[in-house]
């Protein structure tokens, strides 16, 4: 039997109206996103937005491991390969993937009803695309949070060239260009999270969702009435202890420089024994050294965009990335040979001619329209 990739339910709210609950259903894989599923999630979440019926809509992810663990990059590059093998345009699977999934992370940052995602577990990468749009992003003594692109030769991608800018200077940065991880305390602290929940309590809270009067084909008070039962839910007392307040100067000095390389030389050159600090510097030292630069460009180029130009940029980025850049070794040292050596194309940051890097911003498209033009 067919198990579906994302499974749907509109569940019975008091008065007539419902809930709908959207659950990520690949948990061998910890929910990473294919492209089907970024598929039948968009268009489930569009029904459901012009659905009087439907009052709130909760998203989470199946199993105790993660939310989602990131967007399928191992079939991105299986296609990649099988592309070239068949003179196929490089590029072409990937620019429909980074598309839809860039559609989907819009439509959650502008979506009309109460979107609830319960941000349980490991969430990375296309994981917190989800969650960044979400109006009620939920998390748990169990979040974790990252953007470990810097490992795969990828660069914080999904929007996060536009929500990294809205940390306190200097931080997002930080978290860019390091991949480092954070817990529901920093995700609250950094505006990456709106309420802690404890976990055990949240198959307790849907079901107070569901007690909710939402009127069938009325939906003016739905925000009201969700709000009123996350209150009687969240206890952020209870949340683990912060990891990135306390350095909060710190990585600002690390990160303060004019140049990407002087902030890279920073951060390697920290001998801080802090285990945080410690865990960041190493992945940093060890990623790929494109990776820095596209995701300190990103964030200056991004700086004062729009949602929408942010994700437009992206897109071609993402492609190039693939098409052009580190992505496939990346992915075959860490996840398909795991052999963990990838051989980057460049030394070190300082060796990262200006044309490599003009080159991913270099729409493959040229001056025809782009695929999020809409947007």
């Amino acid at each position: 039997m067919h198990q579906d990739l994302v499974r749907f339910q509109r569940r019975p709210a008091a008065g007539g109206g419902c809930v709908g609950i959207a659950t990520l259903n690949a948990p061998k894989a910890l929910n990473a996103l294919s492209l089907e599923m970024i598929e039948q999630l968009d268009e489930r979440l569009e029904e459901w937005a012009q659905d009087p019926d439907v009052h709130a809509v909760w998203l989470q992810g199946e199993g105790d491991k993660a939310f989602c663990a990131g967007g399928d990059v191992v079939a991105l590059v299986r296609e990649l390969q099988r592309e070239k093998t068949q003179r196929v345009q490089p590029g072409t699977y990937a620019t429909q993937y980074f598309a839809a999934e860039y559609r989907l992370d819009y439509r959650l940052h502008t979506y009309p009803k109460p979107l609830l995602v319960w941000a349980d577990g490991i969430v990375m990468g296309g994981g917190l695309g989800l969650t960044a749009g979400g109006r009620h992003r939920l998390v748990t003594e169990t979040t974790r949070i990252a953007m470990p692109e810097v490992t795969i030769g990828l660069y914080p991608d999904i929007g996060a060239s536009w929500f990294l800018n809205k940390m306190p200077p200097g931080v997002g940065l930080y978290l860019g260009l390091t991949g480092a991880s954070i817990n529901a305390r920093d995700a609250l602290d950094l505006g990456m999270a709106d309420r802690f929940v404890p976990r055990e309590r949240g198959d307790e809270l849907l079901d107070a969702l569901c007690d909710c009067h939402f009127a069938a084909g009325h939906v003016v008070d739905a925000e009201a009435l969700v709000c009123e039962v996350l209150a009687r839910f969240e206890s952020p007392e209870q949340a683990p202890a912060a990891q990135v307040w306390p350095h909060l100067d710190h990585l600002r000095w690390l990160v303060g420089k004019g140049r990407v390389e002087d902030a890279v030389a920073a951060i390697t050159a920290d001998h801080s024994d802090d285990a945080w600090l410690a865990a960041n510097r190493k992945r940093l030292t060890q990623g790929c050294p494109l990776t820095a630069h596209l995701a300190w460009h990103m964030l200056k180029r991004h700086r004062h965009s729009s949602l929408g130009d942010t994700f437009r940029d992206e897109l071609v980025v993402s492609v190039q990335c693939n098409v052009l850049g580190d992505f496939a070794e990346g992915v075959r040292a860490l996840l398909i040979d795991k052999d963990k050596s990838p051989q980057w194309r460049h030394r070190d940051v300082s060796s990262v001619p200006a044309a490599d890097l003009a080159a991913m911003f270099g729409a493959p498209w040229g001056k025809a329209p782009g695929p999020l033009d809409d947007l």
